[in-house]
């Protein structure tokens, strides 16, 4: 017998599913790996497991390691308890080597994760913010009237790059326009490399390597000449020292400013998922165009609900205990459903419908909305930068609907093919014939 657990466990007791409200066995098991069913749709295995299996957590194996995967809104309060779960050591090496880099704020716990998760939150204050929307602003116009002179555009090609220079303009780390493509093509490796295999994979790892390269010599600049960066994010991460007083290693420090760079291109993938809702929702482009403030929040808000972007999260056990009648073992990783928690019908309504107007009676919930993760973003794991995320997203949405106006959306394939995480339209979302200012009625 292959299982995850000894035979035994299956004997226990049936515990009651919260889900359907069938009874179920305590524990799940599972022992058939299940690396090629998650590859295959990485979006939705959590979710479909869980409802095949009447359960909001379940055992399995993936990548040969004993797994627990968990959906729902109460999963996402557990997982995010420091004191059942830690991050050092959960994350797959692949992730570490293309996305997150090693040593990041992403894999550390205790003290060393509060004083640089602080150092982080210290970048996102209203100033900070209104400065980075200011940036983004300027470089939609100036795209706006460069798009104005050519037939047509991939707007995600585009935007990755516009991000890209307003991501180096905000954090301080200095390029002239010749270099923002080279970049843009570095960062946007490393996003699309983890959950890839072969020539993807290679191009992601190595992109890490040359960025991190390149990030350590800048902050050896900055260290030895801190006021000609007075003022930056860069500076801010060069100098930072964790709880032992110590400086960050340049590597390390490197790692935390391409966490600041990597996210912000990142965002172009949701700006194009919003271009393709105002294409499938006519409707909503028409109220936006009125400038209602708080419906372009809702429409931001669902498109990050909506549409795919993070499939999950990692953490480990630190101590054993049980939930629901289900054992967590001492450094079992742990897998949080994120995508399954945006579209649970427990929690939203008619969840594959794409439908703004949810947001105006959502109550702000820590757990129940999860696109970037749950949490106190202060002291949890929740991701630093969602607010710079919507922030630069509602500069887009109006940039699109109010400072612009295009022709007819081409013929081409918009589809989203699930099994590759992160996703985006196959096409990159094509428009044409871009004419600059605010749309006629």
């Amino acid at each position: 017998m292959s299982t995850l657990e000894s035979p035994s466990r299956e004997q226990e007791p049936p515990t009651r599913c919260p889900r359907t409200g069938a009874e179920v066995s305590a524990s799940p098991v599972l022992g058939v790996d299940d690396t090629p069913a998650l590859r295959l749709n990485p979006y939705t295995f959590i979710a479909e497991r869980a409802g095949e299996l009447g359960t909001d957590v379940f055992d399995t194996r993936l990548l040969l390691r004993p797994t627990t995967c968990m959906t729902g809104a109460e999963a996402a309060k557990v997982f995010y308890d420091e004191r059942r779960f830690v991050r050092h050591g959960a994350a797959p090496r692949r992730l570490l080597l293309t996305l997150f880099g090693r040593g990041g704020v992403q894999s550390l716990d205790g003290g060393a994760h509060r004083s640089r998760k602080a150092m982080f939150m210290s970048l996102m204050t209203p100033e900070a913010r209104e400065r980075l929307r200011g940036l983004a602003e300027a470089a939609w116009g100036e795209r706006i009237e460069h798009w104005a002179r050519r037939p047509s555009v991939t707007l995600f090609d585009e935007v990755s790059e516009l991000l890209c220079e307003v991501a180096c303009a905000w954090t301080g780390v200095r390029l002239d326009r010749r270099s923002i493509p080279h970049a843009t093509a570095r960062l946007l490796a490393m996003i699309d490399a983890p959950a890839a295999a072969g020539p993807r994979y290679l191009r992601g790892r190595t992109a890490r390597i040359r960025a991190e390269k390149a990030i350590a010599e800048l902050v050896k600049r900055v260290r030895e000449r801190p006021e000609r960066f007075a003022g930056t994010a860069l500076e801010t991460v060069a100098l930072h020292r964790d709880p032992d007083g110590a400086l960050l290693d340049p590597r390390v420090a490197a790692v935390e400013v391409l966490n600041l760079l990597r996210p912000i291109v990142a965002v172009g993938r949701f700006v194009t998922f919003a271009a393709l809702a105002l294409h499938a929702n006519p409707d909503c482009r028409e109220r936006l165009r009125s400038g209602d403030d708080a419906y372009l929040e809702y429409f931001v808000q669902e498109v990050r609900r909506f549409y795919p972007f993070f499939p999950m999260v990692a953490a480990k056990v630190a101590e054993p205990f049980e939930w629901r009648g289900h054992r967590f073992p001492k450094g079992r990783r742990v897998l949080l459903d994120l995508h399954g928690i945006d579209h649970d019908p427990r929690l939203w309504d008619r969840p594959e419908e794409f439908h703004p107007e949810r947001f105006a009676e959502w109550d702000g919930g820590a757990f129940d909305f999860v696109p970037q993760g749950g949490g106190d973003p202060y002291g949890g794991h929740r991701c630093p930068g969602e607010w710079i995320t919507i922030d630069l997203m509602k500069v887009a949405v109006t940039a699109l609907t109010r400072r612009m106006s295009y022709g007819v959306v081409p013929e081409q394939d918009l589809s989203i093919p699930r099994w590759r995480a992160p996703a985006l339209p196959v096409s990159g979302f094509v428009i044409d014939r871009v004419i600059p200012g605010e749309p006629a009625e």
